[in-house]
């Protein structure tokens, strides 16, 4: 029996959704949104990826089928998105609510940047020590509003702390990010809950957009409250996109969206990874094959899509054009022969097995085709 229920948004009702079925280890999970009444989803930790132990998920089928056919479902039918009912609804129930975790930022080189000193405690810099990580929240909200895909979330920052403080930290600073109707970068979602959005930093002083910021959100299929958040931070100039800096979050699911209003603290399994052992380059170099979901963004009438077509997808990678970062965590940039920018990000969960992301801009910087997949390496 599916659930289907009605959201409230200040106080208006918007459309029926319907939610899938779900499977075992079901937890229920309440969406709150600005105080109204929401919809009780069900939560399946390992909903959305066939998974097995052995890990067979990974190896691309001999016959690939096609498309999947989704004339079954409901089409909006909005001027600027290609969204399905029944998958904005899967894709809500798996990416909202609140995630804890610690962020960091690194160097072209793969080099974690230094915290300022202003934010470190007094008693770390008596002691010399250094700080790199940031403690994170990022409560995420995604459901209809009128029939309208809408997904906000706020990443915010606490101040560092001694010891297990965590419940008494202070916000540093908090930037809210949101996609409606009337803003809406490009956006590629996936029903499993992962997304690859595009942020353009406008600046105020040139009037133009000078710097997007390419977020890739990846969950990880043997845990669904494990994700990773990887940043490309990208400069623009005259249609050419270079990379500045990355930006990584590594985030766990703590409770349904209650807008940041309390704190995993140390209840919170992760810890600060900016100064761990980075990803050996060889164990993610070579030929790999699996399956990927597509959506391809022909104009910019349709900046909302689902990754849906599935087929087989093969990439080669040299270690030369890889940062490799902690956390099994790698990103590149790379620029093809037709003026194309290839930005990639990857995450390697076990030996000769990951999950990648990738978004394709065209020659004058506009997203061109987003793809996630996942991948088996077929050489050593």
């Amino acid at each position: 029996m599916s659930c289907r229920s009605i959201f409230q948004i200040q106080g208006k009702q918007s459309l029926p959704v319907s939610l899938p079925n779900t499977h075992e280890q079901e937890r229920h999970l309440r969406l709150y949104s600005s105080g109204a009444a929401a919809c009780t989803f069900r939560r399946s930790k390992n909903a959305g990826f066939s998974f097995s132990k052995d890990a067979q998920i990974f190896a691309a089928p001999a016959n690939l089928p096609g498309p999947r056919v989704t004339s079954a479902e409901t089409t909006l039918a909005c001027p600027s998105t290609i969204v399905t009912n029944a998958g904005w609804a899967e894709f809500s129930e798996r990416v909202s609510g609140e995630w804890d975790g610690f962020g960091a930022d690194f160097t072209l080189e793969g080099e974690p940047v230094e915290l300022p000193e202003s934010v470190v405690p007094e008693a770390y810099r008596e002691w010399e020590v250094k700080v790199f990580d940031w403690q994170t929240q990022c409560p995420t909200l995604a459901h209809f509003n009128h029939g309208v895909p809408y997904f906000m979330y706020k990443a915010i920052k606490l101040l560092p702390t001694v010891g297990c403080e965590a419940d008494a930290a202070t916000r540093h600073s908090v930037q809210e990010r949101m996609l409606t109707l009337s803003h809406h970068p490009s956006f590629a979602y996936k029903y499993s809950g992962c997304y690859v959005s595009v942020w353009p930093i406008f600046n105020e002083i040139k009037n133009a957009n000078e710097v997007l910021e390419l977020e890739h959100c990846l969950i990880d299929p043997r845990d669904k409250e494990s994700r990773v958040r990887v940043i490309q931070v990208l400069g623009l100039n005259d249609s050419e996109l270079k990379l500045q800096n990355i930006k990584v979050f590594v985030e766990q699911w703590y409770g349904p969206f209650r807008n940041g209003d309390q704190l995993g603290g140390c209840a919170i399994s992760n810890y600060a990874f900016a100064t761990t052992q980075p990803l050996s380059g060889s164990k993610v170099t070579g030929s790999w094959q699996g399956v990927g979901a597509i959506a391809s963004f022909h104009d910019f009438q349709n900046m909302i899509q689902q990754l849906e077509d599935e087929y087989v997808y093969k990439s080669i990678r040299d270690v030369g054009d890889l940062i490799l970062l902690p956390k099994n965590l790698w990103c590149s940039i790379k620029r093809g022969e037709n003026k194309e920018t290839d930005c990639e990000v990857g995450w390697l969960l076990d030996h000769g097995q990951a999950i990648t992301s990738k978004c394709t801009f065209s020659s004058a910087a506009e997203v061109k085709e987003i793809v996630i997949a996942v991948e088996t390496a077929t050489s050593e």
